[in-house]
């Protein structure tokens, strides 16, 4: 309470207070403009704060060559698990056309995205079920300025969730005439393609300042049926495991209560339980399709009384696709066939038990999504102060749609043509096309994220403290949150089988004050006090510090440290979500010990589990430091070594599915585990669905050691080489009672480097990216390490005209082997750590008038 009535006095101070200036006079008298860098709100006359910030310039993102951020972002080693892109992202998915980066692998939602220092609507579609999270494919790359990403937690600078960090993208805003961007891409093995084109056109006059970047993007679909041994379910001749669905074509059935395989399954898909397997990975999009088109703005107009309005928006459309195997159908769905049916091969009524409709073909999904940015304000200065007022709107609109055409098989339908005679559910029979059109349907899911924001703030020199300004920042914010996601009425009411659909709604508003101070203690010495208020409306209050300090121990040597606080409430998906489905892949032991089945015959079947939402969870807490040494000898070679640790209580995660199983599931009538009844001499029957939910585990604790050096070598009549370095070494990832550190997705070791040759007009670029070795899923073996390389070279043939080509994965390797983990990676690689594209190459043109 003390802490609350300090931070609240402390910014009523602030407001009142009219005193020196925010620039510092330079010793001929000039004014030195103060910037305002990322991880701190107070305006500073150098960019170096007390904090660890990787900044990726705009010429930084040209030199790698990617135009789409989620490709560029995955390349940096502080980004980690938990991330994901539309690589593989298809109709199983619940986020589809969606890219997130997750800093330190804390995951999506402990990682703040910010667009020129303010919050962005996070996308309707939540990634996972329950990961709530800002989507990364509505910031055009054309229109970055440059990228920073803040390593320490930055909970008291910009909210109480920024648990893992932030990543600023500073959008280009001086500009003056127009840019013209063309390029074109493709991988050199399956075919794929990008095209992107982008103009950009700015203005600056004494009363104003405009600029209006149009961007274009396009990648055609990499399908899994071109990937080879990546592509497909059954991975065991590759040393794998075969994930091959039970749900076949043709299926089983079930004769006098007797589970019977079709007699036509082949004797190489027929399993010693009487399944038919089906491989539907050849049906995957390893790269759906996408197309986006988007427009930003940034306006300036300046009064005469030192007052500045400002103006940005943000439009942007995409359209991607998704797309999956024909529908699984499973005993649940209670389908029978008639005796009297013409294909029936016994004669006499039967039930369907799991079979795959492949004749209706395979499912697609159509997504378009719409997201609008708008933010309007005024800045100036009053009495020597900088102060800012300003209102925000933001909207994320995403649409799923699937016609008749695109394999969406309703069972009622597909029940009535079965009874007729009309559809053959035998022998992996071919239907007519008016059948197939019968018992399909069209269906829609609809998403939608609304966020409404108003902000004050103030930064100035607050007091001198023995001859030395003590700078400040302090401000007040409110904000409103809401979030809905409908699925079809047709999946809600049991008649689509197979695609895991979400339902989520929740909304929640949160008004906060802060105040930031920078002291200088003694010449070299400078502390960074902040602290923030929260309050939400469904969570209360929290109050969170942030202590740091930047220590100039010498010319060339500097330390630096921080420690902070922070709060993440329960996500509007983790507490609004409806029922909704994932399909999870486990043995079910239970059901083959307990019918009398071999281990032999025991399959490693999909099994759909049922989340819903939690409203009694509890809100998590963290703590993080971070320490570092910088040595920067002159202005050609750098080098900082920074220590981190984050720690976090009551973390919020999805029940292991296995422990769900393992607790549940040995019981014919458990409410968590739901079987269907037992056929014949079985005691246990089939498993129709698992309900689970989210729980606040103990903790999550991460730490390791980041490292980052730059040289510039200037030769004499030979340019200038530039090198680069971002390493990452993870010492510690425990979750719960596992340690993860070197396992599944946490490998210890990333890095990437980066060099740069310049002579006159030619520039020429090698960049190296490395991802260590990890332990497999199962722990009895490791994914192998990658290191990949990249080249590129522009050649300026005059101002008007600039031309780039390069090749990313140059030596065309293919991602390390994994065995997987039954859910997202069952192709033999991991899919959200490693890409299966293989050699791309490109061109692009810069036109400038």
């Amino acid at each position: 309470m003390k802490a609350q009535k300090w931070i609240l006095s402390s910014c009523a101070l602030a407001v009142a207070l009219a005193l020196p200036s925010v620039a510092v006079a330079a010793e001929d008298g000039a004014k030195v403009e103060r910037l305002e860098v990322t991880g701190s709100r107070i305006k500073r006359t150098d960019i170096e704060g007390p904090s660890p910030i990787q900044s990726i310039g705009k010429d930084d993102i040209a030199n790698m060559g990617f135009d789409n951020l989620q490709q560029l972002l995955e390349k940096m080693p502080a980004n980690g698990a938990g991330a994901f892109s539309t690589r593989g992202n298809s109709q199983d998915s619940t986020a589809n056309g969606s890219a997130s980066i997750s800093l330190r692998g804390l995951g999506p939602d402990a990682t703040l995205v910010l667009i020129n220092g303010r919050r962005v609507a996070i996308s309707s579609f939540a990634e996972g079920v329950s990961n709530s999270f800002v989507d990364i494919n509505n910031i055009p790359v054309s229109a970055i300025e440059r990228i920073d990403i803040l390593k320490d937690g930055a909970s008291a600078i910009y909210g109480s969730d920024a648990i893992a960090g932030v990543v600023n993208i500073v959008l280009k805003k001086d500009i003056e005439g127009i840019e013209v961007n063309l390029g074109y891409g493709g991988a050199t093995g399956p075919h794929y393609d990008e095209k992107t084109a982008n103009l950009v056109w700015g203005t600056k006059g004494d009363k104003g300042t405009a600029s209006i970047i149009l961007d274009y993007f396009k990648n055609s679909t990499l399908s899994a049926d071109e990937m080879g041994r990546f592509g497909t379910a059954n991975q065991e001749p590759y040393g794998g495991d075969d994930n091959r669905s039970s749900r076949g074509y043709p299926g089983y059935f079930y004769v006098d209560g007797v589970k019977t395989p079709d007699p036509d399954c082949p004797a190489d898909r027929l399993t010693g339980s009487g399944s038919c397997l089906f491989d539907y990975g050849p049906y995957n999009l390893t790269i759906p399709a996408a197309e986006r088109v988007g427009a930003i703005g940034q306006f300036e107009y300046f009064f005469d009384n030192d007052v500045t309005a400002f103006l940005e928006f943000a439009v942007q459309h995409n359209t991607s696709e998704a797309g999956g195997a024909a529908t699984p159908l499973d005993e649940s769905a209670g389908l029978t066939v008639p005796g009297t049916h013409p294909d029936n091969p016994w004669g006499k009524d039967i039930l369907i038990g799991r079979y795959r409709p492949v004749d209706a073909g395979a499912r697609r999904w159509d997504i378009e999504s719409d997201s609008m940015r708008l933010v309007a304000g005024l800045r100036g200065t009053l009495n020597e102060w900088d102060w800012e007022v300003a209102a925000q709107k933001g909207r994320q609109e995403q649409t799923q749609t699937g016609d008749r055409s695109q394999g969406w098989v309703r069972v009622d339908y597909l029940q009535r043509e079965i009874d007729a005679g009309r559809y053959n559910p035998f022998g992996a029979a071919v239907n007519s096309p008016d059948v197939i059109d019968a018992i399909t349907t069209s269906l829609v899911r609809q998403g939608v994220s609304h966020m409404t924001a108003y902000n004050a703030s103030i930064t100035g020199q607050a007091f001198t403290l023995a001859e030395r300004d003590v700078m400040m920042a302090a401000g007040v914010e409110y904000r409103e949150e809401d979030v809905s996601d409908v699925p079809d009425e047709q999946f809600q009411r049991g008649l689509i089988f197979g695609t895991e659909a979400v339902s989520a709604n929740a909304e929640r508003d949160q008004w906060a004050a802060y105040v930031e101070f920078s002291i200088p203690v003694t010449d070299n010495f400078e502390l960074q006090l902040a602290g923030r208020y929260d309050n939400y409306s469904d969570f209360g209050t929290t109050t969170n510090p942030k202590v740091a300090f930047q220590w100039g121990i010498t010319d060339e040597i500097t330390a630096r440290g921080s420690w902070a606080t922070g709060f993440r409430a329960p996500s509007l998906a983790q507490i609004g979500l409806g029922p909704s489905q994932e399909s999870l892949f486990l043995d079910d032991y239970y059901f083959c010990q307990a019918n009398g089945l071999d281990a032999s015959e025991c399959e490693n079947l999909d099994q759909n589990f049922l989340f819903s939402g939690n409203k009694e969870l509890e809100a998590e807490e963290s703590e993080s430091w971070n320490v570092g040494m910088i040595y920067a000898p002159n202005q050609s070679f750098d080098l900082s070594l920074d220590w981190y640790n984050i720690t976090q209580d009551n973390k919020i995660d999805k029940l292991e599915p296995q422990d769900v199983y393992d607790a549940n599931c040995g019981s014919q009538n458990s409410p968590i585990c739901q079987r269907l009844a037992p056929v014949g001499a079985d005691s246990l029957g089939t498993i129709d669905k698992i309900l689970s939910s989210f729980v606040n585990i103990s903790s999550q604790e991460v730490q390791g050691i980041d490292v980052s050096s730059h040289y510039t070598l200037a030769t004499d009549g030979y340019g200038d080489v530039k090198f680069g370095l971002e390493y990452s070494y993870l010492m510690d990832f425990e979750k719960g009672d596992k340690d993860w550190t070197g396992k599944y997705r946490f490998p210890e070791h990333r890095w990437l480097g980066t060099t740069n040759w310049t002579k006159d007009d030619l520039s020429v670029n090698l960049n190296l990216s490395y991802i260590g070795e990890f332990a497999d899923y199962n722990e009895t073996r490791n994914v192998d390490a990658q290191l990949l390389v990249d080249m590129s070279a522009s050649y300026r043939f005059s101002e008007t005209l600039k031309w780039t080509i390069g090749m990313n994965n140059v030596l065309d390797e293919e991602p390390p082997f994994a065995i997987g983990d039954g859910d997202g990676d069952l192709y033999g690689y991991v899919m959200a750590t490693h890409n299966p594209m293989g050699r791309y190459a490109y061109i692009k043109l810069n036109i400038n008038f």
